[in-house]
């Protein structure tokens, strides 16, 4: 489609099944004006490109008295996204007129019997308020050669009443009406986890502008304005601290379960809970382009997304339902005239051949595990882009981790300090501070906070004739001495004395500076990327799910990576990689795994996240790129998502291969009972019931999947 292609977005309610979605789709692709249509029936979105209006949007789909509003129209009470509330006896009128009337026809038939006028009345009255959107539109398929379970459905029904089978006819319409709101049932209950998302967020602010204080919708606060946060209120929208100190609960983003600490010039989202003190914060973008609306966004999408499974179910149904036509012919034929048997007998066959054959189930088996399992994961702080990464993170033997920010914290902490001569610790701290706070060097800053944390910074020291030596260190004048601070090579001969100490630091992946001055060594530092604390367990869990191997790929040295990767239980290592070698790297690894993940922050290693099977990025609550450059985003900074995610991708696997195993042996079997003449109208459409409600019922289980 065109970029230069209008396109609207516009929300629908009342659909019932996957398929009278697609027939829906179809219906807006005929409209005048219109190129082209998109359903997302995960979503209950359609999105439209060209030119049409709601009323004609809703006459393409009265064949389901669909309701449609553009997607980010406010409702009387200000929401955007508040559906009208409806009562269950409202939702459900045309069913239960129709079981009343079929309660009426079996008394009827104990009292009357089976022929009675009364009795024929009430069941015809029952299938036709039941099955009056059901024959509308399957008549109307059958006229355009369209066969779908409405059309199975009609045939079936119409043929009932035509060989007088009036009391199965009526049984056949209330049980698949109660099927159709079962469907509904559970796909709104798939989707009710993205409801929850759009309703976490205030729809109104308190926002300080032009020296007052006013309630805003958050539809016209703007870039810029300062947004008021008493405790215990959430924030309507994303933006930055410029005032006050609090911890926010984020776990509706990131899906973090401990509050986070927030200060001045700290970033915070919308729908996040303030806990404890007053907080200003300066707003940042847009109600629609915030980290919330994003993901609501994009998880919707995503639903919509048709994995491989799906794909092969859509395929097979397209196939499936005019072959089981042509079977219920031949069922209902080929007896009366090749082996003598009766024509009403056989042509009853033929009608529940074609009810068993209704593809419902199978239909339903794959969206309603796709739509649930992306919903649970994006309530835990995971956002999954498509049913084909839910499917192919499942299907992973092999893992690559880039190692800084990802393994590791990223930031350098010194872990050893060292006296080598008779030295006091403190002054001889607060010397090396007080010279490294003058160097740029990424080490510098480690020094520093260790002089703070342990009390040692003397901001009054005086540093002059500073010098930084490329590639080796650095030297300054404190209190008339010349202090040198950098690399072993640094200090030459007078090193070597030393070796025996720093060679064992060097092996844990250290990285080792000397402080001494022009005559001798006074000490050795030791700094390195502090591991996260997360790290061991996330591995050894990952090793646990199934995953054979797990790869560090990183710029870093071979001692500094194998050293970690030991600590951590990581498999392989591939150092001293530039970010195109990490690329060639990942290829690598799927001409020998097969399928390979990478896991990154999603700014550097974007080409080799490209590369890889499914591209994992950390930290997509704060970082644009990684939600729209990465397959899967772990909204929190941590990797403590990682192996639930696995874990939901596998369960979500098991459970499609269930479904579609399950939907179309319990068919089978129904099928076999024609042999013996066994099958009856009321077993067929029990065996589709049956089997839509269980396969429904076995998909809801994904939201019971927790960490």
């Amino acid at each position: 489609m065109s970029e230069h292609t209008e396109s609207n977005v516009y929300r629908v309610e009342g659909f019932s099944c996957a398929g009278c979605a697609g027939t829906f789709e179809k219906n807006v692709k005929k409209l005048d004006g219109v190129t082209d249509a998109k359903v997302n029936f995960g979503a209950s979105k359609i999105t439209v490109y060209g030119s049409t209006n709601v009323t004609e949007l809703e006459q393409a789909g009265a064949f389901e008295k669909l309701k449609v509003r553009p997607e980010h129209e406010r409702t009387a009470s200000g929401s955007i996204d508040e559906q009208e509330p409806s009562s269950f006896i409202q939702k459900h009128m045309t069913v239960i007129g129709s079981l009343l009337f079929l309660l009426f026809g079996f008394l009827s038939y104990g009292v009357n019997g089976e022929n009675n006028l009364v009795t024929v009345l009430a069941f015809a009255t029952s299938m036709v308020i039941g099955g009056y959107s059901l024959f509308k539109q399957g008549l109307l398929n059958l006229t355009r050669l369209q066969f779908d379970m409405r059309t199975l459905m009609t045939i079936a029904v119409i043929g009932a009443a035509i060989i007088g089978e009036w009391t199965e006819g009526a049984i056949v319409v209330i049980l698949f009406a109660i099927s159709e709101a079962l469907e509904r049932f559970s796909m709104d209950r798939a989707r009710q986890s993205i409801r929850s998302l759009m309703d976490i967020a205030p729809k109104e602010a308190l926002i300080k502008r032009h020296g007052q204080e006013m309630t805003v919708n958050v539809e016209d606060i703007q870039i810029g304005d300062v947004m008021i946060v008493k405790p215990g209120q959430k924030l309507a929208m994303d933006g930055v601290v410029v005032s006050g100190h609090s911890s926010v609960n984020q776990s509706a983003i990131t899906g973090e379960s401990i509050p986070v600490e927030k200060r001045v010039e700290d970033e915070v989202f919308a729908g996040t809970l303030n806990e404890e003190g007053l907080l200003e914060v300066r707003v940042t973008k847009q109600v629609k382009d915030t980290t919330l609306s994003k993901v609501i966004q994009l998880v919707e999408d995503a639903q919509a997304e048709r994995a491989p499974s799906q794909a092969f179910v859509d395929t097979f149904a397209k196939y499936y339902t005019p072959a089981i036509i042509v079977i219920a012919f031949l069922v209902a034929v080929l007896p009366p005239l090749f082996m003598g048997g009766e024509w009403q007998t056989w042509i009853y066959q033929g009608l529940a051949v074609l009810v068993v054959g209704c593809p419902c189930a199978l239909v339903i088996s794959t969206p309603v595990a796709i739509v649930t399992a992306i919903g649970n994961a994006a309530k835990h702080g995971v956002l999954i882009k498509g049913g084909v990464y839910l499917e192919e993170i499942g299907a992973l033997k092999a893992i690559a981790f880039d190692k800084t920010g990802t393994l590791t914290k990223g930031i350098p902490v010194v872990t050893d300090f060292v006296e080598v001569s008779d030295v006091n610790r403190s002054e001889l701290l607060a010397i090396v501070a007080a010279l490294e706070s003058n160097s740029q060097h990424p080490l510098a800053s480690a020094i520093v906070r260790k002089a703070e944390e342990e009390q040692a910074l003397d901001r009054s020291l005086k540093v002059t004739d500073f010098t930084s030596i490329t590639g080796k260190g650095l030297k300054g004048i404190v209190g008339g001495v010349t202090y040198y601070v950098g690399s072993p090579g640094l200090f030459e001969d007078r090193v070597a004395d030393q070796m025996e100490r720093i060679q064992p630091l060097q092996e844990q992946g250290k990285t080792v500076m000397v402080v001494g001055t022009e005559k001798s060594i006074l000490a050795l530092i030791a700094v390195a990327d502090e591991v996260r604390e997360s790290s061991r367990n996330v591995i050894s869990a990952l090793h646990e799910n199934g995953i054979r191997r797990t790869i560090m790929l990183t710029g870093d040295n071979k001692g500094t990576a194998h050293a970690i990767a030991k600590d951590i239980g990581i498999t392989n290592v591939r150092a001293e990689l530039m970010p195109e070698d990490k690329l060639t790297q990942v290829k690598q690894l799927q001409a020998e795994f097969g399928k390979v993940a990478m896991i990154g922050d999603g700014v550097n290693d974007a080409p080799a996240l490209a590369a890889s099977t499914v591209g994992i990025a950390m930290g997509g609550a704060g970082t644009d790129t990684a939600l729209e450059t990465a397959d899967i985003a772990l909204m929190g900074d941590d990797l403590k998502k990682l192996p639930y995610t696995v874990k939901l991708s596998r369960r979500a696997l098991a459970i499609i291969k269930q479904n579609i195993t399950f939907s179309l042996g319990i068919k089978l079997l129904a099928l076999m009972l024609v042999v013996p003449g066994w099958l009856t109208l009321w077993i067929a459409i029990l065996a589709d019931v049956g089997a839509t409600l269980l396969v429904t019922a076995n998909g809801l289980r994904l939201l019971r999947v927790k960490e």
